[in-house]
């Protein structure tokens, strides 16, 4: 097999982004590792996201802001920081950089395997 070799931030548009960018970088059982480009956008206020599985984000470049539902903490996160979302821990999305896009590497795992 020949390994594939990419960067971050390939395909990311200089244009402003009508929506989120979602590509799927790597998928095995019980893992998903996607690339997320923001360009301002924000989880709408009625919505919360609640997934299934565990979910490790760093942000790249630029930067953001993640509310959690039940502390009500906010999150602020830069270049080089991360945040561990457990499965289920209903949270949103409340800001993201207006003068440069935020590159996030989210990597989606199966939290309920034994260690």
């Amino acid at each position: 097999m020949t390994p594939i070799a990419s960067s971050l931030y390939e395909g990311i548009r200089s244009r402003k982004l009508a929506s989120e960018q979602f590509t799927e970088l790597l998928s095995a059982p019980g893992l998903r590792v996607a690339r997320i480009v923001s360009d301002g956008h924000t989880t709408p206020e009625s919505e919360w996201y609640d997934q299934e599985t565990g979910e490790l984000v760093f942000v790249i470049q630029g930067a953001a802001l993640v509310l959690f539902e039940a502390s009500g903490a906010e999150v602020s996160l830069v270049p080089g920081d991360y945040v561990n979302i457990a499965p289920h821990e209903r949270h949103r999305v409340t800001w993201t950089d207006l003068a440069q896009k935020t590159v996030w590497l989210v990597i989606h795992y199966d939290a309920s395997r034994d260690e």
